[in-house]
């Protein structure tokens, strides 16, 4: 008998499983809003087909004695009507189950992932070659003409981070990978004589309370608006569209805080995709985060203008060689510490539990870019929109653009919608058109 192939989890992985819980499943969900009802028989072929070119997603979750492991399974995943919450638990310990779903309904298609197989990016791949499978096949059943789409590159089982800071490796330079750096061009480089930044401590926080829904599932509200609109707001304010964004989120909360009579520091939490810096195509997870913050004075009238500058400047210093090779050699050397790796499994979970609350402690809010969806030509007749969100424990908010929409969707545990009320009014304030979409959480939604 054959056996069986597996892999070690990456470094980001083993943090997905010791924090996930009922609220925070660790599950993210890709959306395409097509232009007809979905056929879920060419939707179980495009699944067939894409599914062959990504071994990574061939794998299930074992428990090992030291460490988490994927296991590759033999079984073949099948699309399914969606019946759940979004972003419903996927692992179960005494299960084997591939740790990504796809489900339709109606005139969408979803790809759910758990976070410990792949990050945005390696989600995203699969299903911009899914959708165009799907529409490829949905054009030979027309009777119409279209490539079978070209294989992208990639290296599905690599484990980026062992590649690039591992003690073992030397050091791989990025210096002539700081592109995503000229983004933040007109603010000087920081000596190593400036004074360094101060973390607000975690007692001085905000942090958002609500009621929680009764069943667990997210509160999903989907945000469309003009990219090309809120790009020309960015501009004026001379930042990024992730920056931007953020400020204007951190204002909300901030907006929609009950006393504003005292000091309020809000943060944010950003992952930071390391294959802008470090040349990687891994399928596996490939990311860092950073937490960046303000705090808003209550004899300030205008808070934008400064939240936008000051949060530019974090992430350009946050954004440098030196910061990011600190701490993922920082993390890197935890994982491969000697008592580290000879505690058993369970002792590490209870660690990195602890590691990852008092993290959280030092968070109000969380939010995501995954940046513009990439599609053959031709697919605009057949894919109208798409969406981003994951499960949260806290309100986040996810970007994601295509053609000439942007999605924004925000993800809250909590019933309560004050923050994004006034999201959408400092949009529209500033002449930003936006449709909305909520769905329905409570028991007396639900019972309308």
């Amino acid at each position: 008998m054959e056996e069986k192939k597996w892999v070690r989890l990456d470094h980001a992985s083993n943090i997905f499983l010791a924090a996930k819980n009922e609220t925070d499943t660790k599950v993210f969900r890709l959306s395409a809003e097509m232009t007809e009802i979905v056929d879920p028989v060419l939707l179980q072929s495009a699944l067939k087909e894409t599914y062959k070119a990504y071994p990574l997603f061939h794998n299930v979750l074992r428990r090992g004695l030291f460490w988490y492991y994927l296991e590759e399974d033999e079984g073949l995943p099948k699309v399914k009507p969606e019946t759940a919450p979004p972003c419903s638990p996927l692992y179960h310990y005494d299960r084997r189950e591939l740790l990504f779903r796809v489900l339709y309904y109606k005139d969408r298609i979803h790809l759910e992932v758990f976070h410990a197989l792949t990050d945005g990016t390696g989600a995203l791949w699969f299903f911009e070659d899914l959708l165009a499978e799907y529409v490829r096949l949905r054009q030979a059943k027309q009777l119409e003409s279209m490539d079978k789409p070209e294989r992208r590159e990639k290296a599905d089982l690599e484990d980026s981070f062992k590649r690039y800071f591992s003690k073992k490796k030397k050091y791989a330079t990025i210096e002539a990978s700081m592109r995503p750096l000229e983004r933040y061009k007109d603010i000087e480089t920081a000596s190593g004589d400036e004074k360094v930044e101060k973390k607000p401590r975690a007692s001085a926080v905000y942090h958002i309370r609500g009621e929680k829904t009764p069943d667990h599932r997210q509160r999903v509200i989907e945000l469309s608006t003009s990219l090309t609109g809120v790009l020309n707001l960015a501009r004026v304010e001379n930042v990024s569209l992730t920056v931007y964004m953020t400020a204007l989120y951190m204002l909300a909360v901030y907006q929609a805080s009950k006393n504003k009579s005292k000091d309020v520091t809000v943060t944010t939490s950003i992952p930071i995709n390391l294959r802008q810096f470090f040349p990687s195509v891994s399928v596996r997870n490939f990311f860092s985060t950073t937490v960046v913050s303000y705090t808003f004075k209550p004899d300030q009238e205008d808070h934008l203008d400064g939240l936008c500058t000051v949060l530019k400047k974090q992430l350009q210093s946050r954004l440098k060689k030196e910061a990011l090779e600190k701490r993922l050699k920082r993390f890197m050397r935890f994982e491969f510490y000697p008592l580290i790796r000879i505690a058993p499994r369970p002792l590490k979970d209870g660690v990195l539990k602890a590691v990852n609350y008092f993290n959280n402690k030092n968070i109000t809010v969380a939010m995501s870019n995954l940046g513009r969806v990439q599609l053959p030509e031709g697919m605009e007749e057949y894919v109208k929109q798409t969406f981003f969100y994951t499960s949260a424990v806290r309100p986040q908010f996810c970007l994601m653009s295509y053609r000439e929409v942007l999605s924004i969707c925000f993800t809250s545990p909590f019933i309560e919608t004050d923050i994004h009320r006034e999201f959408v009014r400092l949009l529209t304030e500033r002449e930003i058109d936006v449709t909305m979409d909520v769905n329905k959480v409570s028991r007396e939604e639900i019972n309308e």
